[in-house]
């Protein structure tokens, strides 16, 4: 069994931070990512590596078996619990006895004792009368990033793409936020031996909006006032997630000044009916190429 350097495939070393190797995997994910490069096998086959590797180094406990046990990190308590049996069974007996267990020594290599234990020719230590592997495993889990913008993440749609070469169809609830990960069970790589199908694990990545920004479930976003509205007051165009509004604009409004629009911000997730709020600034703007006559008219307001 070849050993697979899941850091080489990340491009991170064995130093590597979870927050180094979140952001290759999320760098490198964007470039292969099948959306990106349809019909393109190798591609295709460089982003389940990615996902594989992803899947076991950004979990701290699966690091740690990896780096002890290497791919064979999955059932790598397995071999520990053998070494032990085999230990104690060579310990019961003397040492001319008849000991017919599998024999590991220690410069037999792990793939050796997996390939005896879970199906592969060799000892039979694990193997049932019928000679099949009586252990079952769980298959390994499956990462896959899913990109939305900010007016897809605020409605409920569902959207349908490819895992393992099966079609999956999810529903997106509305209010889902950038980072956030869901589960769907059983939609990972199959099990070994019988075993139940690995989870699908879906992270939303929501990149930021030119219009508006997300704080929690409010909206930020600013709107452009000539002078003489912010001066006098009158009525501006505001835009929502959900269309434009007329906002009116207070008297001597300053630059800068926020105001609340409640109930006009970001859908609340799995909470029908529920939205944050829109606080919107004011960008007041001077007027530019005045005539002669308003410039007057301003020396006028200057002096009074």
């Amino acid at each position: 069994m070849a050993y697979i350097d899941y850091y080489k495939i990340l491009g991170v070393d064995k130093s590597a931070t979870q927050d180094d190797i979140k952001k290759a995997y999320r760098k490198q994910a964007r470039k292969l990512h099948p959306d990106l490069n349809p019909d393109d096998k190798e591609a295709e086959k460089k982003f389940k590596e990615l996902n594989e590797a992803n899947e076991v180094l950004s979990n701290p406990e699966n690091r740690t078996k990896y780096d002890k046990y290497g791919e064979n990190w999955k059932h790598g308590e397995e071999y520990e619990k053998a070494q032990q049996q085999q230990q104690r069974q060579y310990q019961g007996q003397n040492h001319s006895g008849g000991y017919s267990g599998a024999n590991f020594g220690e410069g037999e290599d792990f793939s050796d004792f997996f390939q005896s234990m879970f199906g592969g020719s060799g000892g039979g230590f694990g193997r049932s009368s019928k000679g099949s592997a009586s252990g079952k495993f769980k298959g390994q889990d499956v990462h896959a990033e899913l990109n939305l913008n900010l007016r897809d993440a605020a409605t409920t749609h569902s959207q349908t793409f490819d895992i393992n070469g099966k079609k999956v169809r999810i529903t997106i609830p509305a209010g889902v936020y950038d980072g956030q990960q869901i589960k769907l069970k059983g939609h990972g790589s199959p099990g070994f031996n019988g075993g139940p199908n690995g989870d699908l694990y879906i992270t939303f990545n929501i990149p930021a909006d030119p219009d508006f920004e997300r704080v929690g479930d409010d909206l930020k976003t600013k709107v452009a006032v000539d002078l003489y509205t912010a001066v006098l007051g009158g009525d501006v165009k505001v835009d929502t997630l959900n269309g434009s509004v007329n906002l009116k604009v207070k008297p001597e409004t300053q630059n800068g000044m926020t105001v609340r629009l409640k109930g006009k911000g970001f859908p609340v997730y799995k909470k029908e009916g529920h939205f944050g709020d829109l606080f919107v600034t004011y960008e007041v703007k001077m007027p530019v190429n005045l005539t002669e006559k308003q410039k007057e008219l301003f020396e006028q307001l200057k002096n009074s």
